[in-house]
């Protein structure tokens, strides 16, 4: 097959940047080894957050690195027979995570962030999948009075990119949620972000608009991907696939690739974890709730499903399901949830950058571009990501600045 670019990776991210570029009338292969949506994009809580301008900062205080070195908390944990590997992109994190830089960053990111909601809505309507989406918003509940006003504090300083929140006091909380008992004091109701009930389905919902669009998704290797002048070839089920252009949206696998091609970047995963429990008797809750003690409880259509906070480690190590556990005993003691659905925890991997954004842009070979990176994000800016690269490739005036992103500021 001869296309004018093959994207690697059918996550959300992949799909988005498939469907844009078959949009401006390129002819484009999506490769993956497994179906679409089946890798980390599967496994995420359902936001898509409008309002997350603050990505998450690794902690400045020692005390509170201390206590996450204890391995006890719900929210962090580390693999400690992996640190020699994770410490130089956990001390690059760290640094970036200072105010003066976080500060930039979180410029940066809000510009970006901004668009989350409204390059989703297109895809989603043309995709047929609004049965998908809940437009209500998402709650960050509280179990402490300081947790409360320091949430209320951040809230009110971040108006000033355009995002709305109301709080609910503890009746208003209790009123809203009557099925949920935790010792709450109560929540931030954040009201512009959407939620998708079944994450894997939005996204083949997308693929089956790039098909509609005259995309085609094919299954293969792309660690087969080679120089080809003057482009790029990868060996598929279906035979070998040349590109002018090829395009890495291959989440936490990104790195292994990028390395075989004499690329090394500061890479890293944060591994989180889900179980989708059968609600007990007639409870239920409204929307996505992220409790003070570290985890989220989402009303998803498998059940609701319960997701963990970050896990340092590599990549390859195998699942230590602790973190579910630990999440399960604070859970069953305030939510209506029953017995697990699933035989085991699922588990999947964020790929990271130490300053937060994702890198979107050229790689600095001809025809090589990337979209990797976006951390806790990816569902979230999959189809700003897809626009943005899009844009770039085609000769198209970006529509917001991709300098904060490019892979340039690495070197």
């Amino acid at each position: 097959m001869k296309v004018d670019c093959v994207v690697l990776g059918a996550g959300i991210v992949g799909v988005s940047v498939a469907i844009h570029l078959v949009k401006r009338g390129r002819s484009v292969v999506l490769l993956d080894r497994a179906g679409a949506g089946e890798g980390t994009s599967y496994g995420n809580a359902g936001l898509i957050q409008r309002e997350g301008v603050a990505p998450h900062l690794f902690p400045q205080s020692l005390v509170t690195v201390l206590n996450y070195g204890r391995n006890q908390s719900v929210d962090m944990r580390f693999r400690w027979r992996d640190l020699p590997r994770l410490s130089p992109f956990l001390a690059r994190y760290w640094w970036a995570s200072r105010s003066g830089s976080y500060q930039k960053i979180v410029e940066d990111y809000s510009r970006f962030i901004a668009h989350s909601v409204s390059e989703h809505a297109p895809l989603i309507e043309e995709a047929g999948a609004g049965e998908l989406i809940g437009k209500g918003g998402w709650m960050e509940v509280f179990r402490t009075e300081k947790g409360l006003r320091a949430a209320i504090e951040e809230a009110e300083g971040h108006g000033r990119f355009g995002l709305e929140h109301r709080v609910l006091d503890a009746p208003a909380l209790r009123a809203q949620e009557p099925h949920v008992t935790a010792p709450l004091v109560g929540a931030l109701h954040w009201t512009q972000p959407w939620t998708v009930r079944d994450p894997l389905a939005l996204t083949q919902a997308y693929l089956r608009l790039f098909t509609s669009l005259g995309g085609r998704f094919v299954q293969g290797d792309a660690l087969s991907l080679r120089s080809d002048e003057p482009g790029w070839s990868v060996d598929s089920a279906e035979g070998i696939v040349q590109a002018r252009d090829v395009v890495v949206a291959l989440g936490p696998w990104a790195d292994g690739l990028l390395r075989r091609l004499g690329r090394q970047l500061p890479l890293g995963v944060k591994r989180g974890y889900h179980m989708h429990y059968q609600p007990r008797g007639n409870g239920s809750i409204s929307m996505p709730m992220f409790d003070e003690a570290g985890f989220l409880m989402v009303p998803m259509r498998q059940g609701i499903r319960l997701t963990t906070g970050a896990e340092f480690a590599a990549l390859e190590a195998p699942p230590n399901p602790v973190q579910v556990d630990a999440a399960e005993s604070y859970a069953r003691q305030g939510y209506p949830i029953g017995e697990r659905l699933d035989p085991k925890p699922w588990m999947g991997a964020r790929p990271c950058t130490p300053d937060m954004k994702p890198i979107i842009g050229p790689e600095g070979r001809p025809g090589l571009w990337l979209a990797i990176g976006h951390a806790h994000h990816g569902l979230t800016l999959g189809p700003a990501t897809g626009r943005l690269l899009a844009d770039m490739m085609t000769g198209a005036t970006p529509f917001i600045d991709p300098a904060p992103y490019g892979v340039s500021r690495f070197s």
